[in-house]
Order: structure tokens, then C-alpha cells, then sequence
């Protein structure tokens, strides 16, 4: 089986470099587009379910790409980014640079912020589960951060070591069971749009 990780499309607060966090904020134009191309994807992968995060931007992208009634799970929320939520990601590095890399790395997290151990441990639980509760392939429209814990939990690379996707591409894992720990990746960040440096895509 496989599980398909699509990250939502780009918003308004992707575009200007601010970290969204548990917040919201609307699809920017590029994001919608981003969503409405990756159906032709999504036609050749033909997955057996689809869930996806139970914030907005997930929300918007799963019913552009066609699946307006796919549940929505809390497990599968962006890392909670405390009294850095909505700051810009220019403006953490200038100001807290050692803060700033070190979360980056996991091995710090700002006040009222989601460690990256509850973060990924909560993320496994939540893949895991809907795998278990699919006959066939999944997709699970979800964010930057959580495609990091998944990578982290199913293959054991460090979050530190993984380049940011880009919004409104796929990455692919392959399982020979739910709980299978000879996970296999099978793509990374492809899909319609042209990857984006690591600078220009915020979480």
C-alpha cells in the first residue's frame, strides 16, 4: 500500500514567509492553481481513501482537488508553533538565530510551541491509523511539517535533513503492512510546479 502526503497549496501567509502554525490563512491565487494541477496527478494515482488535516488551508485544497467531503483529522495538523505563530521567517532568523536553526534541527520549540518528539509521535499515530483503516492506497492532504515527522518516523531522517516541499506536490511511502517498519519512499516533492528554494516555502 501506499501513502500519498500531499502538502496544501500555497497561502497568503506562504507567500510572505510567516509561520502558519495551528492559524489559518486562504489559498493565495498560485495556491489554488497548485491544487487544481495536481488533479491531474491525482487521476493517475487513484488512491482508495483520502483524508486530510482539519485546518483550513487542507481543507480548501482537499475539496479543490476534488474530495470536499474527505474526513478531517486534528492528528494531522501543522506543528503548533506558539508565540511564533505568524511571525516571519526573515525576522525569527535576524532576531533568534541560534533559537530559530535549533528548532529547525527539533531540539528546541518557542513558548506555548509543540515539541517536534509530541509532534512526530502524534503524526505516526495519525498515519498509522488511517492506514489501518484503508483497503489501498491513501492520500492525506497535510502540511510541510507533518511530511517531515512522517519522513522522520517511517524512515528515521532526522527533520533537520529534509528540505521543506513545496506546496501542492506529493510525496510517496510505500508499506507492506499499516504497521510495517521496512518503509520504502517512493517519491519526493514531485508533482506539476517547479520545486521553490528552501527560503521561498514557509510552513
Amino acid at each position: 500500500m501506499r501513502l500519498i502526503l500531499m502538502r496544501h497549496g500555497e497561502t497568503i501567509w506562504n507567500a510572505e514567509q510567516r509561520l502558519q502554525g495551528h492559524d489559518n490563512a486562504p489559498l493565495s491565487a498560485r495556491g489554488r492553481e497548485q491544487a487544481l494541477a495536481f488533479r491531474h496527478l491525482l487521476a493517475e494515482l487513484r488512491p482508495k481513501a483520502v483524508v486530510s488535516s482539519d485546518l483550513g488551508r487542507c481543507r480548501e485544497t482537499v475539496g479543490l482537488i476534488g474530495h470536499p467531503d474527505a474526513l478531517a483529522d486534528a492528528r494531522l495538523r501543522e506543528l503548533g508553533m506558539g508565540e511564533w505563530t505568524g511571525r516571519r521567517k526573515p525576522d525569527l532568523i535576524a532576531e533568534h538565530p541560534r533559537e530559530y536553526w535549533a528548532w529547525r534541527a527539533g531540539e528546541h520549540y518557542p513558548p506555548g510551541g509543540e515539541s517536534w518528539q509530541d509532534f512526530r509521535a502524534r503524526v505516526e499515530d495519525g498515519l498509522r491509523d488511517w492506514l489501518a483503516r484503508t483497503d489501498g492506497d491513501l492520500l492525506a492532504v497535510v502540511h510541510s511539517g507533518v511530511i517531515r515527522a512522517a519522513l522522520s518516523a517511517f524512515l528515521g531522517i532526522p527533520q533537520g535533513r529534509i528540505v521543506p516541499v513545496t506546496p501542492g506536490t506529493a510525496t510517496m511511502l510505500q508499506f507492506d503492512t499499516p504497521f510495517s517498519t521496512e518503509v520504502k519512499l517512493e517519491g519526493y516533492n514531485f508533482g506539476l510546479f517547479a520545486p521553490q528554494s528552501a527560503e521561498a516555502v514557509s510552513d
